[in-house]
């Protein structure tokens, strides 16, 4: 499973040894026992990486394959779409965490050209 946290300042994508429905179910039951708002919905993460990533070959294949969307965002930037889940305590706020599972493979991946890329993160 990919884990996207979106915070004010910051964006963190890591991969996670935990099927999704697990994950999502232990979120669930810690917003309940804290009182705390949860908001759940389909939806959709993007990251930026630069247009001339090393990576760009292998990204415009899983386009073509329907596992990401690819969008030049800005002058020099692509940014990468997933589809997936969104949570978050406050739904009128760009903050909160996006999950999505994909094969084992792909997951290292995506953390791998996140990695690489890093310092073109917002």
């Amino acid at each position: 499973m990919l884990k996207l946290t979106y915070t004010e300042n910051s964006f963190n994508l890591e991969q996670l040894n935990q099927p999704l429905t697990a994950w999502v179910a232990n979120r669930v039951t810690l917003a309940m026992r804290t009182a705390i708002n949860i908001h759940i919905q389909p939806s959709h993460a993007s990251f930026p990486i630069p247009v001339d990533s090393r990576y760009m070959d292998d990204l415009e294949n899983l386009a073509a394959a329907n596992i990401l969307e690819l969008c030049h965002c800005d002058a020099g930037l692509v940014e990468i779409t997933l589809k997936g889940t969104w949570l978050t305590s406050d739904i009128e706020t760009d903050t909160g965490i996006f999950v999505t599972e994909l094969e084992p493979f792909l997951e290292l991946f995506f953390q791998q050209v996140q990695s690489a890329e890093k310092y073109c993160q917002v």
